[in-house]
């Protein structure tokens, strides 16, 4: 049997991933890939990412994530593939998740397009016991925990020129990350995606995005980020974001090449664990590689 420290901490490490589950990121415009596979290639060229995200600095034990992604159409086809790799570390926990993403775009109309994309995805959940404070180290049941899952995912994305919808579910399959006798204490549950925005141009050099992000979990409270990004002169992003409950952020970002564009955010916490907590960081790199023939289809807002 366990020890009550062990039990503690896996009981905190699940109420943290339970109401988190997948890795959030407040700049998830930018990072669509990892929760919707329809959007691979849908920029039309082949695009680049890099986050890093340290989640409520000062924490003992918080969320740090790092995601590295690549998505590119192929060829003159109809058809769009994508890969990420996923680092999400919170306490003794690390999990690191790749997937492979491919979509299918149909043209709906003479404005419109819309995607269909599958994901595969393989999980690796290890549980490091050395992290642990434990009462008593000798106790032999105090070890490491290691569980490989894999996981399938879909999602559809309807876009435009000037405005995006999608829904998703990026794992089908729920999954119990670490077992006690059978019992779950760490389980990944199915959860829900829509995404939604639209770019009005203000100006010859303004551009406003306001955009949607919800996201439905069995068993936790419904998810809602609601943001609005100020673009000038396609050059300089600035923006907020409120998450429903959570948090209220400010984003910024500058094109500094037609290839390569860097993004920065910042979140405040509007609970009480704001008196815990500095805050949280996000940054991130984007490179897209261009040739004669390819273009970007869509605002570089999405």
């Amino acid at each position: 049997m366990k020890t009550r420290i062990l039990l503690f901490v896996l009981m905190f490490t699940g109420v943290l991933s339970y109401a988190q589950q997948d890795a959030q990121f407040t700049q998830y415009m930018y990072n669509t890939i990892n929760i919707n596979p329809a959007y691979a290639g849908s920029r039309g060229t082949l695009s680049m990412f890099a986050l890093h995200r340290t989640q409520w600095v000062g924490l003992d034990g918080a969320p740090v994530t790092n995601t590295v992604s690549m998505n590119t159409p192929i060829n003159e086809s109809n058809l769009g593939l994508g890969i990420s790799l996923v680092n999400d570390k919170i306490g003794p926990t690390t999990e690191n998740a790749i997937s492979a993403d491919l979509s299918y775009t149909l043209q709906t109309s003479e404005t419109w397009k819309l995607s269909f994309g599958i994901k595969a995805t393989a999980n690796l959940f290890d549980l490091d016991a050395s992290k642990l404070n434990a009462v008593d180290a000798s106790d032999p049941s105090l070890q490491n925990y290691s569980k490989f899952s894999p996981n399938i995912g879909a999602g559809l994305y309807l876009h435009s020129d000037k405005a995006y919808v999608g829904f998703s579910v990026p794992n089908f399959i729920e999954t119990n990350r670490y077992d006690d006798n059978e019992v779950a204490i760490f389980k990944e549950k199915i959860s829900y995606y829509l995404i939604a925005g639209y770019v009005f141009d203000l100006g010859d050099t303004v551009k406003f995005k306001p955009a949607l992000l919800t996201k439905m979990v069995e068993g936790a409270p419904l998810q809602v980020d609601v943001s609005g990004n100020f673009m000038f002169y396609d050059k300089f992003m600035l923006g907020v974001s409120y998450r429903w409950s959570a948090s209220i952020s400010a984003m910024a970002g500058f094109q500094i090449t037609d290839g390569l564009y860097i993004g920065y955010g910042y979140d405040k916490e509007t609970t009480n664990l704001d008196n815990y907590n500095s805050g949280s960081h996000e940054i991130f790199l984007r490179y897209e590689l261009f040739n004669n023939i390819s273009k970007i289809t869509t605002p570089r807002f999405f």
